[in-house]
């Protein structure tokens, strides 16, 4: 039976670790969780007690990881398998809950900074890549040899993008290649000048150049799925790239091309929609989808501001992660923003979807604050910490006597006229004197309240002074099945 506000035990027990198709030969172990890097990790740090954090599509090979790591290094190995969020982040508490020293991350990863500081070291995993069929494929869709564009990849992919541009070089003069914004080891300097990090990635720029100058063209995925919300990764980078600009993928594998400039118009355009949603919203419901990733206290404090300055009430949710059932408990809440971080909050939903849409913070932030977007280009943020103070794409909310606030603003989903949020204050003095009422009256309600108000059916009626008083009589006896006056069958 599932619980209400949390995800049943008996899934954690009956969930597969690992079916023996996923298994990795042991002979290459050593390669696909790059072992010797993962040990001179840890004896440069000399841990005592290492955490390893696996995905649930690789905790087949964990225990025989955690084995040879042990070996090697003689430290004690712990494996992080469910964690209570996304696997992408980092399980500080996790780690620290076993007592570990450092932590080594497997799988795809989101790159964002863990909440606490802890030596962390990513191994993204190592795809093959056919760099001639990729090469001619990069060829047949960028023929002008002068026109910039930056290789992209998924995380597994990262290590064949400088031997791709090695084939492309002789020929594409304005050729840019991204590398995974791993954390930079200790004690080391930063490289001048600091290349541009954006999207988990790190861009080597020249000096006076723009990202938004360059197309795309990406390594990943597989050409037999064609369903852009199996890879948030590829999501967050179609709905932040500059509009205008080509964007073609390619499967490592065959060399197959696709123009993904209908996908990413389909993204932006859903986008738009949850936008206009949640500027019908009254009550939002702020979803703390990760405990472990820097500055998620300020971005949910940053989102009960935006939420409050625009005239909508807010409540804060720690249900894990989110599923419908437990959504579903919450019907007066219009729509959900949940805080997590870029890869998690462009998560594919499940099967049978919300009772109500989940947004992602950037979504909340272009409907309560009016002053939004930023001027320029404005790329969707997919990570919360642009939309802080201190990042190039704050905007702080204008003045409560601000003309902003006061723009007739139509709803696209109802075509009614929003009306200005009912915290701005008035010029009329009238607006300050009290308004007699003839009785008592319900000054403000919660919107629960409100909601069941308006439901058909409220539950049981007490019907107080409206039934007869009787005296107390003896009822049935025994269990529901076989009642005392019901006999035997």
């Amino acid at each position: 039976m599932e619980s209400t506000f949390s995800s049943p035990a008996e899934a954690a027990l009956q969930r597969e670790a690992g079916s023996p198709g996923q298994l990795t030969p042991p002979e290459d172990l050593h390669r696909v969780y790059e072992l010797e890097r993962v040990a001179e990790f840890v004896r440069d740090l000399g841990c005592q007690r290492v955490a390893l954090q696996f995905p649930d599509q690789l905790l087949g090979d964990a225990g025989a990881v955690a084995a040879r790591l042990e070996g090697t290094t003689g430290s004690k190995m712990f494996i992080l398998g469910d964690t209570a969020y996304g696997s992408c982040c980092v399980d500080v508490l996790g780690a620290e809950q076993a007592g570990a020293q450092a932590l080594v991350h497997f799988g795809p990863a989101c790159l964002s900074p863990p909440a606490r500081p802890l030596p962390v070291a990513f191994v993204l995993g190592q795809r093959s890549v056919q760099l001639e069929l990729c090469a001619k494929a990069f060829e047949a869709q960028n023929p002008d040899g002068k026109a910039p564009v930056v290789l992209l990849s998924e995380p597994a992919c990262a290590h064949a993008l400088e031997a791709l541009a090695t084939l492309l070089r002789p020929r594409y003069l304005d050729l840019l290649v991204s590398s995974p914004a791993l954390p930079l080891p200790v004690g080391s300097c930063s490289p001048e000048p600091e290349p541009l990090e954006r999207f988990g990635r790190r861009f080597p720029l020249a000096p006076g150049r723009c990202l938004e100058e360059y197309g795309a063209f990406y390594v990943g995925g597989s050409a037999a799925s064609a369903d852009l919300d199996l890879d948030p990764d590829l999501s967050r980078l179609l709905l932040g790239w500059a509009p205008g600009q080509p964007f073609f993928t390619c499967c490592p594998d065959t060399g197959q091309t696709q123009d993904e400039g209908v996908r990413a118009g389909r993204l932006k355009a859903r986008r738009h929609y949850l936008v206009e949603r949640a500027k019908d919203a009254r009550v939002v419901g702020l979803l703390a989808g990760t405990l472990g990733v820097a500055q998620h206290r300020e971005a949910l404090a940053h989102l009960r501001n935006l939420a409050q300055a625009a005239g909508k009430r807010s409540y804060v949710l720690a249900l894990g992660r989110p599923t419908p059932p437990k959504l579903a408990n919450f019907p007066e809440v219009d729509v959900f923003v949940l805080l997590a971080c870029p890869l998690g909050a462009l998560a594919p939903q499940p099967s049978g979807g919300f009772f109500r849409p989940v947004l992602a913070p950037c979504e909340l932030e272009a409907a309560c604050n009016p002053a939004w977007p930023p001027a320029g280009l404005a790329p969707h943020l997919t990570h919360y910490a642009d939309l802080l103070p201190g990042s190039p794409f704050h905007v702080p909310l204008p003045p409560p006597d601000s003309e902003l606030w006061d723009t007739p603003d139509v709803s696209l989903i109802t075509g009614e006229l929003r009306p200005p949020p009912v915290w701005k204050p008035s010029d009329d003095p009238a607006c300050l004197a009290l308004t007699l009422r003839p009785q008592l009256e319900l000054a403000e309600s919660s919107p629960a309240a409100l909601y069941l108000s308006s439901r058909s059916w409220q539950g049981l009626q007490p019907r107080l002074g409206q039934t007869p008083v009787t005296g107390a009589v003896s009822g049935r006896r025994g269990i529901a099945i076989a009642y005392e006056d019901e006999g035997s069958s």
